[in-house]
């Protein structure tokens, strides 16, 4: 059998889950798919989404490192901008920049300084 990647899901670090989820739900619109905890006292792991973009966001220190960053190719760049500029939450005020690799591109920074670039390919829009 020949191999195949399936998909790809980036590890982000958080340390709080409710400062996560303002961000994450509130704020960019994921859904929450699931939830795991070893018991009440353990740190969280979970999986959100948005369309097609998933991120498995950790409690665990042995996990990953705070301070990455997820790029994110899509669509309607302009409509997301719009989008997170008119929830005006209180820590994030993004722009919507052009780059030097000719996309539009939205970087927003969660709490626990993990970043996504969301880019739009200019020339896929012509």
């Amino acid at each position: 059998m020949a191999i195949e990647t399936l998909q790809v899901i980036p590890l982000l670090r958080i340390f709080d889950v409710d400062k996560a989820k303002e961000f994450y739900l509130d704020y960019l619109g994921f859904t929450v798919d699931w939830e795991h905890r070893f018991d009440d006292n353990a740190p969280l792991y979970m999986q959100v989404s948005k369309d097609r973009c998933v991120l498995h966001l950790t409690e665990h220190h042995g996990d990953c490192c705070p301070g990455s960053t997820v790029f994110v190719w899509l669509t309607g760049i302009e409509e997301l901008h719009r989008d997170l500029t008119a929830k005006q939450y209180r820590y994030m005020r993004s722009g919507l920049d052009r780059t030097d690799y000719g996309s539009l591109c939205v970087t927003v920074i969660d709490p626990f300084g993990n970043s996504i670039r969301f880019n739009e390919d200019l020339k896929a829009r012509a």
